[in-house]
């Protein structure tokens, strides 16, 4: 996903009960640092959002995570697989990206049970 030794990491919407434990690991090691929470007001070079169909309004969560990215920073998604509970439709991700003023560059199988989707801040013209 990215992550190289030193990068602030704030992962939002983790939840010991469903999510992957290997993978947040992984990413805490990788970094350095154990990851920041959603009370965090660090500014970060990666936001990790475990996203659920039942979550609430995406756009607005990905508006709010945007105010914590540095400004080569990415936002990865992270969604249940099709079948599990809490999945949704790809397209609501493709949907919500450009509404928040980010663009999708890439999604794969992250974890046996969730799919990551990386979306980045759009780059304004000069």
């Amino acid at each position: 996903m990215g992550v190289a030794e030193g990068d602030l990491i704030l992962e939002i919407g983790f939840d010991e009960s469903d999510c992957d434990t290997e993978l947040h690991n992984a990413l805490a090691t990788k970094s350095g640092s154990p990851l920041l929470d959603g009370d965090s007001q660090e500014v970060v070079d990666t936001v990790v959002l475990w996203w659920r169909d039942e979550d609430g309004d995406l756009v607005d969560e990905l508006v709010d995570a945007l105010t914590f990215l540095t400004e080569d920073g990415d936002i990865w998604v992270l969604n249940p697989k099709v079948g599990q509970p809490g999945h949704m439709e790809p397209g609501e991700i493709q949907d919500a990206a450009p509404t928040a003023g980010l663009s999708q560059t890439i999604s794969f199988v992250a974890a046996p049970m969730w799919t990551a989707t990386r979306l980045v801040p759009r780059k304004s013209k000069k």
